[in-house]
Order: structure tokens, then C-alpha cells, then sequence
């Protein structure tokens, strides 16, 4: 799916590894987005809110539908959060999309897997700075 088309279409983002210090890219490109509309759902294990809003462990907590799950972690954790959003497709069918923020990148196995449970995928993009671009 195309980014822009990502950031049209869905309004609620999940974010793992949202930060609580204002000068990582995980506090800075979430706090943007709320600043133009979407609702944010922090997932941080450390964090009991980010953003003024309630944080979760993990995406399996989150009681609301998740559109949307932007990520803020190394690419070798991937495959284990890629497994995760296929397992909420499955139990909760609300995940639409799994955005890998800029530098993030997933391996052929998880790619494939994401495809045949009917999930998107943006990689190595970042969503403010697809928002800038496009969509102000």
C-alpha cells in the first residue's frame, strides 16, 4: 500500500518503542502526529504514559482497534513484532498496516508472511516526513 495512501486512510497508530524524552525521533514524529489528528497509542514496556496518553507492554494489551502499527525498533526485532500483528489480525482482525520507520527494514520471510495474513507494509519510511510531504 502506498504510504501517502496509509496516512489518508487510517487514523489510529499504534507506536512501539514510543519514547518519553522529547529529542528521540519515537517521541518527536508521534507527538507530530497527534499534533495533526491521528490517535496514538504508546507501546513501551518502561512507560506508563507518553503524549498524555495511556501506554501499553505490548500491542496484544491495547483494548482499542489499531489501525496501524508504526515502529521504533531495531530490524532484527521485527520478525517478533511482525508475529505479533499477525497474531492481533487473527484474534482482533484490526490491523491494517505495519509501518517500519525510517532505517527499519523487514527480511524476506517476514514480508511473505505479512502478505498471505493480508497485512501492509510500509519499510524505511518516516511518517511525519511523509506527512510533511504530502499531505500539508
Amino acid at each position: 500500500m502506498d504510504p501517502v495512501e496509509v496516512l489518508k486512510r487510517y487514523r489510529t497508530v499504534a507506536v512501539v518503542g514510543a519514547s518519553k524524552d522529547p529529542s528521540k525521533w519515537a517521541h518527536i514524529v508521534p507527538k507530530y502526529l497527534k499534533e495533526h489528528g491521528y490517535r496514538i497509542i504508546p507501546i513501551n514496556p518502561t512507560a506508563s504514559e507518553i503524549l498524555g496518553e495511556k501506554a501499553y507492554k505490548s500491542l496484544m494489551e491495547v483494548p482499542e482497534e489499531v489501525e496501524v502499527l508504526e515502529v521504533f525498533r531495531p530490524s532484527e526485532e521485527v520478525p517478533k513484532i511482525a508475529e505479533d500483528v499477525i497474531q492481533r489480525r487473527k484474534t482482533r482482525g484490526d490491523v491494517k498496516v505495519l509501518w517500519l520507520q525510517l532505517g527499519i527494514t523487514a527480511d524476506e520471510d517476514t514480508k511473505k508472511r505479512l502478505k498471505e495474513a493480508g497485512i501492509a507494509l510500509v519499510e524505511n519510511a518516516c511518517m511525519m516526513e511523509t506527512h510533511q510531504r504530502h499531505l500539508r
